[in-house]
């Protein structure tokens, strides 16, 4: 219990003389889930701070926050707690455009540390009020057929303003520039959210840009996701046919005063060089038409209606051009054109330097994941053009990428361009710039590069929000797909942000009865959404953000959306708690499923949606006792109960057998406890091994078996046939995509069929992260680390040893600092390693022990004994 002294007003606390401890320091002074210095949507921000130190007799008592505002006046508190991660904002609420720098510093008895590194802190606009700008959009062009608009306004400074902010947002996306130099560097402003709820604005610190005398402001506006196409050709304008443009500058001078300039009927709109631009179909662009405003050719705008209580602060990381791919190598395709391989699947754009080139002449760049006979493989990606093109200006050099769109490629294809050489084609990885947090390598290379695969995966499909895939004509936020990632997301980046932002989305596009879509944010708008696997995702990515990040705010926020969506199904289920009606994805593209019929699986959708409303029902029980809810968490564990007692009556025989007899079912029973029995429970377990080691070690799972299918061996007392899962070759399995060339996770376990050629299916992606999930497994089972309190404050250590893998390291970059797991086996024994960060326990399972030790703070050296 947090236990804040009221502030002091700045002055220095009694405990300022104590003794300063040079063993231990504040680091990563973080304020809520944000990027530093990014303007916040809340005037109570929490913090979170890393707690260095070797010193095993430091004991964090208390902590001392001071936050000093941009007049110079300090404002400080003591909180008597050891805590620090999300902990509360002590001071007074701070108002809309409040400012300043904070820092902490924690004690330790007579003992403090030195007062961190000041991190930026800035609140944005929090209230409706607070905004006098309109939207507005150009009148005349603009439209679906017209190049891109510029919206712009000139103005005079006789002085220059000691402070200037930008907050913009969009009807469809944005790239804003002042006095010709671009703001900011994030791309496809302001994202997707569900814009009928909620729009983000964006918030820029200008005051670099500006100049005395005339100063220009303007936004370039495209299409992207509010007028773009979305999910099947012709299909566009999904949220309106017009887009628009609010912006509000604001300047404060030396003297006090301040000046405001805002989106209004005044602002004029001119057209750009960009002709067309989609998300899908790329981009055509004009580069002897600059992307400038001009006055001679503009109109006035037209304010349009638009909600400003939908106004929302970014909680997630920007998308970014985070990482330029050189070409890994160059060929000539059989039709002649110039095919440049970047060695890698990725997501983003090619930029290209052209030397020479006449004005007039047309430059394009198409874009595949893969090749067919030396060609571009294009049919996966369905009507998606994920075409570039450009009209050269006739410069001596002109360098060419496109401003809205983004594709899925690891090949593209340039025609137009003469003499390229390999050192004038670089890929631009475009993603959320998320922070890595989890790393893991082993004695395999197959293992690792699958390991290495998933990474790329997330990197590609986590842009602004998860999508299913980045390429075809589809990129949208299934749940199902989410659901299953989650844990693994949490591991290997840090999404506390960029999750708890898409589920409020959900939230907000969630039914009134609580039927939950199948995208987020909604562009199917399925009358009445249910579906097992899919749905859940309202009850299990909130679950495992609170287990990641102690996010007891996300928890809290989601839970009445958590809670409506299990009465919903309870509702479809009935008195016998059996849901065996209504539309399922089911077991969604196992290896049995026909190209055409990604959803007839082996397993019984109906097995697979009572096991998945035991799981949500279990879930909201325990978020409910979190909570507090006890008459919740009392009714919901209940029904779970009863939903498994229901589950066991009629799918389980006496012998343990599940209807469906596959390796999906098993996997959802031994892994959610749905077998009551402890002898129906171990037969089951001896089943899924049969079917496992039946079909030589192969997956035959989809996309609700799959995350769990390694674990249920494990349970079943059998790691070693996991272990021989994961490492097979042949198709269906993991490493069979890496042994054909894959660097991203693929959509079927065959997209690429042995002889080269593609997935005869219309669903077949080659970056698909869903099946990556088993990264999760390789963290917690093979490395050996797995949390086992909210925020890793407490943590399992238990390496599954069975000589098939020789050794193994993860590393996960915990709230809490750094936490290693690393093994080797050496003649037999085991040596085990492990990190622990101060405040972190640690149960450590060494090999070969029937009981765990406990160990806190340090590097601990342990030999185990394999037992192989």
């Amino acid at each position: 219990m947090q236990k804040p002294v009221l502030p002091n007003g700045g002055a220095e606390p009694a405990a300022a003389s104590s003794a300063i401890a040079t063993v231990a320091r504040v680091s990563r002074l973080r304020v809520e889930q944000a990027e530093p210095g990014a303007a916040l949507g809340t005037g109570t921000p929490r913090l979170s701070w890393v707690l260095e130190t070797r010193d095993r007799d430091w004991r964090s008592d208390r902590y001392e926050i001071e936050f000093q505002d941009s007049s110079g006046a300090a404002s400080v508190a003591v909180v008597s707690s050891g805590e620090s991660v999300l902990v509360d904002w002590p001071l007074a609420p701070l108002e809309s455009r409040r400012h300043g720098r904070v820092r902490v510093r924690v004690g330790s008895g007579a003992r403090w540390t030195e007062w961190s590194d000041a991190e930026a802190l800035e609140v944005g606009l929090l209230e409706t009020d607070d905004w006098s700008a309109s939207f507005v959009s150009p009148v005349s062009f603009g439209g679906l057929d017209d190049a891109a608009p510029l919206v712009f306004t000139e103005f005079t400074l006789d002085a220059l303003p000691v402070r200037a902010r930008l907050y913009a947002t969009a009807h469809g996306v944005y790239e804003a520039s002042l006095n010709g130099a671009r703001i900011g560097d994030d791309v496809l402003a302001p994202g997707w959210t569900a814009y009928e709820h909620r729009l983000r604005y964006q918030a820029y610190d200008v005051l670099a840009h500006l100049r005395r005398g005339a100063n220009t402001i303007s936004a370039l506006l495209g299409n992207g996701w509010y007028r773009g196409q979305l999910v099947w050709p012709g299909n566009r304008s999904s949220y309106g046919d017009r887009l628009a443009l609010l912006a509000q500058l604001e300047l404060e001078f030396a003297d006090g005063s301040r000046r405001v300039i805002a989106t209004d009927a005044s602002w004029r709109a001119s057209p750009s060089g960009i002709l067309f631009d989609d998300l899908y179909d790329g981009e055509r662009r004009d580069l002897r038409v600059p992307n400038a405003p001009d006055r001679a050719s503009s109109e006035p705008v037209e304010v349009v209606p638009g909600d400003h209580a939908r106004l929302v602060a970014r909680r997630s990381p920007a998308v970014r051009v985070t990482e330029r791919v050189p070409t890994a190598e160059m060929s000539v395709s059989p039709s002649g054109a110039t095919i440049v391989d970047f060695g890698q699947n990725l997501v983003g754009w090619v930029e290209l330097v052209v030397r020479g080139g006449r004005a007039g002449d047309e430059v394009t760049v198409r874009h595949a994941e893969v090749l067919e006979a030396g060609e571009l493989a294009l049919r996966p990606l369905r009507s998606a053009k994920v075409t570039a093109t450009y009209v050269l200006s006739g410069a001596d050099v002109e360098v060419l990428h496109p401003t809205f769109t983004f594709n899925g490629f690891r090949y593209a294809e340039i025609t137009g361009a003469p003499h390229i050489a390999l050192g004038d084609v670089t890929a631009l990885v475009l993603g959320s710039d998320l922070r890595r947090t989890g790393w893991f390598e082993s004695s395999d290379p197959l293992v690792d590069r699958l390991h290495e695969n998933v990474v790329w995966g997330m990197r590609g499909n986590f842009l602004d929000l998860p999508t299913d895939c980045p390429q075809r004509d589809e990129r949208l936020g299934w749940t199902g797909d989410i659901q299953v990632f989650a844990p693994t997301a949490a591991t290997l980046f840090d999404t506390s942000g960029f999750l708890a932002g898409w589920l409020e989305d959900l939230a907000a596009e969630q039914r009134p009865d609580g039927g939950v879509p199948y995208v987020i944010p909604d562009v199917l708008r399925e009358e009445d959404p249910a579906a097992a696997g899919w749905s859940d995702a309202a009850t299990i990515v909130p679950s495992a953000l609170f287990l990641s990040y102690a996010d007891r705010d996300v928890l809290e926020r989601q839970y009445p959306s958590m809670r409506a969506w299990v009465d919903k199904v309870t509702s479809l289920a009935g008195d016998d708690h059996l849901w065996n009606s209504g539309f399922q994805f089911g077991d969604w593209l196992d290896p049995t499923a026909p190209p055409e019929e990604p959803a007839k699986a082996a397993a019984d959708p109906y097995v697979v949606a009572t096991a998945y409303s035991a799981r949500s029902a279990g879930l909201l029980a325990t978020a409910a006792a979190t909570l507090g809810h006890a008459e919740d968490a009392r009714r919901y564990g209940a029904l779970a109960d009863q939903i498994v007692i229901a589950f066991n009556h009629e799918y389980v025989t006496p012998g343990g057998r599940v209807l469906s007899d596959c390796q999906t079912v098993y996997a959802l029973a031994l892994c959610w406890d749905l077998i009551v029995d402890d002898a129906a429970r171990r037969a089951a377990g001896d089943r899924l091994v049969e079917l496992v080691i039946a079909a030589d070690h192969r997956v035959a799972t989809g996309f609700v078996g799959t995350p769990l299918i390694l674990d249920a061996l494990c349970l079943a007392g059998r790691p070693d046939v996991a272990h021989r899962m994961l490492l097979e070759t042949t198709s269906p399995s993991w490493l069979y995509a890496v042994t054909m060339g894959a660097t991203t996770i693929w959509e079927r376990w065959d997209s690429m069929l042995p002889d080269g050629t593609v997935n005869p299916g219309t669903m077949t992606s080659f970056n698909h992260y869903a099946y990556g999930a088993v990264a999760d497994w390789l963290h917690r089972c093979v490395g050996g680390l797995a949390a086992a309190a909210p925020g890793w404050k407490r943590v399992t250590v238990r390496p599954l040893v069975t000589g098939q893998l020789t050794h193994a390291r993860t590393a996960v970059d915990s709230p809490y600092g750094r936490i290693e797991s690393s093994w080797r086996l050496d003649h037999g024994r085991v040596l085990l390693e492990v990190e622990v960060p101060y405040a972190v326990t640690a149960d450590v399972w060494v090999p070969g022990a029937d009981a765990p030790v406990t160990v806190g703070l340090g590097r601990h050296r342990f030999d185990g004994t394999a037992g192989l």
